[in-house]
């Protein structure tokens, strides 16, 4: 009860100090009720400024760097994504590649064939074989070399046919150091001494099983 009376009183007294308030503000000149209204409207800008404006730019600014970091984030993962599809589709390209090449190098049970097809090649260009001899093999990274030496007896164009003739078979052969000399004792006839190379894929396990163990000290 005694807050509900003492109500209306504080009321009434707001009400009168602000009639004289207004009332000082009224007798004042014009340009000094002008300078009031600066200033009044100077220090709810401030007020404003202060307590809404810079804590909204901070937070602005703190969103934007965010987002700048976010889209920079964004351009290196889709350059990483473009690079790693680039290189799928190289390392697939590779691999077609090795699946060819596998395919074109004999197993261990077509060598026997291969060499007789080598020599069926050079019997079926007119050539004499003089020497026909398989050498040590030797092992690759993943790969094993099986050389061939030869020396034939014929003329440039059954040379050449030969060389032809083992150029179309379906596994590869390659024909290396080849030396050439006429015949002494024969007009028109060529000596030649090479190796034919042919290749045969060796699973990596299998590989290191053929490698010579180090012996411990």
């Amino acid at each position: 009860m005694v807050e509900e009376k003492d109500k209306p009183k504080s009321e009434s007294l707001f009400r009168q100090k602000t009639a004289v308030f207004f009332d000082r503000v009224g007798r004042l000149s014009r340009r000094h009720r002008l300078y009031i209204c600066l200033g009044t409207l100077v220090l709810i800008g401030g007020v404003y400024f202060h307590f809404f404006f810079m804590p909204g730019q901070a937070q602005l600014k703190q969103v934007t760097q965010t987002l700048e970091i976010q889209a920079n984030r964004l351009i290196a993962v889709k350059r990483q994504a473009s690079v790693l599809k680039e290189w799928e589709e190289k390392m697939a390209r590779v691999e077609e590649a090795l699946h060819l090449a596998t395919r074109a190098l004999p197993d261990k049970k077509e060598i026997p064939s291969l060499l007789k097809s080598v020599s069926r090649a050079g019997s079926s260009a007119g050539l004499n074989f003089v020497l026909f001899q398989p050498d040590p093999e030797v092992n690759r990274d993943f790969y094993r070399e099986i050389p061939l030496s030869m020396k034939v007896e014929g003329n440039y164009h059954q040379i050449t046919d030969f060389f032809f003739q083992v150029s179309r078979l379906n596994r590869i052969v390659n024909i290396r150091n080849i030396a050439l000399r006429r015949n002494k004792s024969a007009s028109g006839v060529i000596d030649m001494t090479c190796n034919a190379v042919t290749y045969m894929f060796v699973e990596a396990d299998q590989n290191a099983k053929l490698r010579p163990k180090k012996k411990k000290s």
